[in-house]
């Protein structure tokens, strides 16, 4: 059984923890180094990724995580969780992981009144489709040469994969599909 923490400094860390352990796995919520070591993988949810930022930078977390994700730990970041992985935030500074290979515009796809759901192709199984939830979520505007596109919404990325790093700007642990939660512990 594959060991993976989803970091509980803020935000929708219980859902990604139910489709864990839907998905097979030892998952446990994490907030010190120790305990995110003591992990296989690592979840890093939506909510807001100023704090979560603020956060990781309070509890000495930042520069010891841009380490260990750059040494290959597998990372899924979801919604805030995609914005503190990739290197640039569209007008705005705030603390990131910058360790993949993209750039985001924060609420792009409206406020939190225009919220949605949608079934998106994927390509990262043969299941073919992945339900999402966007919520206030970021637009990837921006991928590099080392970025697979594994999933698009009117014609944006909106899932992503860089190695070890798995990405999308929507929340699929809010459906009940663990198609995502399988593909992220296929690559722990």
């Amino acid at each position: 059984m594959k060991s993976i923490g989803v970091l509980a400094l803020q935000g929708g860390f219980d859902p990604h923890l139910r489709a864990l352990r839907k998905a097979g796995a030892d998952a446990r919520p994490v907030k010190t180094w120790d305990e995110i070591r003591g992990r296989q993988g690592l979840v890093i949810p939506g909510g807001e990724s100023t704090t979560i930022g603020k956060l990781l930078v309070l509890h000495g977390l930042l520069d010891s995580l841009k380490e260990l994700l750059g040494d290959g730990f597998p990372v899924f970041g979801t919604c805030a969780g995609l914005i503190l992985l990739s290197q640039r935030v569209v007008g705005r500074e705030q603390p990131l992981l910058g360790v993949l290979d993209v750039d985001v515009a924060r609420n792009a796809y409206g406020r939190q009144t225009e919220s949605f759901e949608t079934s998106l192709p994927f390509e990262g199984t043969e299941k073919g489709s992945v339900p999402a939830v966007f919520i206030r979520a970021p637009q990837i505007v921006r991928t590099g040469p080392g970025v697979q596109i594994l999933s698009v919404y009117e014609d944006l990325p909106v899932c992503v994969r860089q190695k070890n790093i798995l990405a999308a700007a929507f929340h699929p642990e809010l459906t009940d599909s663990a198609v995502l939660h399988d593909y992220f512990l296929s690559l722990v």
